[in-house]
């Protein structure tokens, strides 16, 4: 299943503006006007100008907050964004409710509390990330994510992500039994996307620092129905008998 585009010309523009320009130009900016984000719950929010506004839009980081304030916008981001943008990126500083700057052991330590499977789902987030895939959540799909191959103005989410652990610690205890796996490609089918699964193994490597997410693997799978009117041979007959 191929990108589904919306409108003519939306394939080309998405390529005359590549995402990995759109997330550079965003970690230039962030370094240059040295912004910080601040811990709320299970977000973080980072208040932004107008450049920085139209680089988080362009590059599908956070969601715009509505707020009384005119000449500043807020932005509210995930954990995985936030981190991305802190321990991958390196251009967001984040300081908790002490307004003191977090290191990103005590920001691990931090995310881990709030969300138990935060060292799996960071690396699922992170790897599609660094492939260039906008990573959204899948929440209204049931599923830990979902990936676009550009801005979601310019063309459908191509794939429904679930990130699994290897072994007995399977937190998020998904595609356990085999009706799980049916349901879900039948949904997955429904709502034209490929079930997308990373299997994330730690290798034997605990969670108790992000320098751990360099040991970890990950194991792609895509999954799809099968359609038994498909054959893999051509059935057709040329004209003079002869295959």
């Amino acid at each position: 299943m191929g990108p589904r585009w919306k409108g003519k010309g939306a394939e080309m523009k998405a390529l005359a503006d590549p995402m990995s320009k759109i997330v550079s130009l965003l970690q230039s900016s962030f370094i240059q006007t040295e912004a910080h984000g601040l811990l709320s719950g299970c977000n973080v929010l980072v208040a932004v100008d107008v450049e920085l506004t139209d680089l988080l839009n362009r590059a599908c980081f956070g969601r715009p907050i509505v707020t009384a304030e005119k000449d500043k916008q807020w932005f509210q981001l995930s954990m995985e964004e936030a981190f991305y943008l802190s321990y991958s990126l390196k251009c967001l500083r984040i300081v908790g409710g002490d307004n003191c700057a977090k290191n990103h052991e005590e920001l691990w330590q931090y995310m881990k509390s709030k969300k138990a499977v935060f060292p799996y789902s960071f690396k699922a987030f992170s790897q599609l990330r660094l492939k260039n895939w906008v990573v959204r959540s899948g929440l209204q799909y049931g599923v830990d994510f979902v990936a676009y191959r550009h801005h979601p103005a310019f063309v459908h989410s191509e794939y429904a992500v679930l990130f699994l652990s290897e072994g007995d610690d399977n937190l998020n205890g998904r595609l356990r039994v085999w009706s799980d796996l049916h349901c879900m490609v039948r949904l997955c089918g429904s709502v034209a996307k490929t079930l997308l699964v990373l299997n994330i193994n730690r290798n034997g490597h605990d969670a108790s620092s992000p320098s751990c997410l360099e040991q970890y693997t990950i194991e792609e799978q895509t999954i799809t129905r099968w359609n038994p009117e498909q054959c893999r041979e051509d059935q057709k007959i040329p004209e003079n008998g002869i295959k």
